[in-house]
């Protein structure tokens, strides 16, 4: 046994993995472990950073992580890394200059839905279609609803620009972790939107073949129940690098979010990074 509990994993640190189930399974990838977390509810957890942070694409050395995981050259270079992952309306595949083709025609030249989501209100986002629930768990959604496919990821977020006229695209992560929102009646939200952006949607259908954007009418509502045993009552941002050690009881996880006795820790950010995990009963 270690200062702190057992060990339960060591290495490079990944965003949480998760499963659809009721509450939702969380489990978390450290080096070559997985760690799955739920039945570590009521633990008293100690993530500990190594110093040493690796990209996670060409795997260096790195002192400093960009874009969640990213070197500085990577960043710079990768298209995972443009802007147009951002601003997905302004992607650029078609003019022959996207960073990395092959990648852009296995991402982004694919199908895509754009959903509602009601994790701090409602909210529209887009995501791939493979990637349907894991984004709207990531987000810490309680309630999602396709409300197209589309075929790439611009016309994706084209049609997110169409309805962010109507609809915020945030989520607030303090609110988040504050507690549950309000349910949102998702079904008739998208009825008045469908009926609110049919310009918008023809004319993107007219640039674009009419299968380019399909009203996803015959989707259902998706809900997802998280294990948390307590949300804070005033959320405290605990920061891994600058702390060196983060500790306290695991009472809940939601997002990407471990909720701990001392505060929260968003795991994503710190993807990449060498950490030593524990646990004391």
């Amino acid at each position: 046994m270690s200062a702190g509990g057992d060990r339960l994993a060591h290495g490079t640190l990944a965003k949480l993995k998760s499963s659809p189930e009721s509450p939702v399974a969380y489990a978390m990838p450290v080096g070559d472990t997985t760690v799955a977390l739920n039945a570590l509810l009521g633990e008293r957890l100690t993530l500990r950073f190594e110093g040493a942070i690796y990209c996670v694409a060409c795997r260096r050395k790195t002192n400093k992580s960009f874009n969640q995981g990213y070197c500085y050259p990577c960043f710079r270079s990768l298209a995972a890394c443009d802007t147009c992952i951002m601003s997905p309306e302004r992607c650029h595949f078609r003019e022959g200059t996207c960073r990395e083709p092959e990648w852009g025609l296995a991402h982004c030249m694919t199908d895509h839905v754009v959903y509602l989501a009601n994790g701090t209100g409602l909210k529209v986002g887009i995501t791939r279609a493979g990637q349907v629930p894991t984004r709207w768990i990531d987000q810490g959604a309680v309630q999602a609803l396709p409300f197209a496919r589309t075929s790439t990821r611009q016309q994706a977020g084209l049609l997110e620009v169409a309805l962010k006229a109507h609809v915020s695209d945030r989520t607030h992560w303090q609110q988040l972790l504050k507690g549950n929102p309000e349910p949102i009646d998702l079904l008739a939200a998208r009825a008045q939107l469908l009926e609110r952006c049919a310009p918008e949607i023809e004319r993107l259908r007219e640039r674009f073949g009419i299968q380019a954007v399909v009203p996803a009418t015959d989707a259902d509502v998706w809900q997802f129940d998280y294990p948390v045993r307590a949300f804070p009552a005033k959320v405290r941002s605990l920061a891994l690098e600058k702390l060196g050690v983060v500790e306290g009881e695991l009472v809940g996880i939601k997002g990407q979010y471990l909720i701990l006795s001392s505060g929260v820790i968003n795991v994503r950010k710190y993807t990449g990074h060498e950490v030593e995990l524990l646990a004391a009963g």
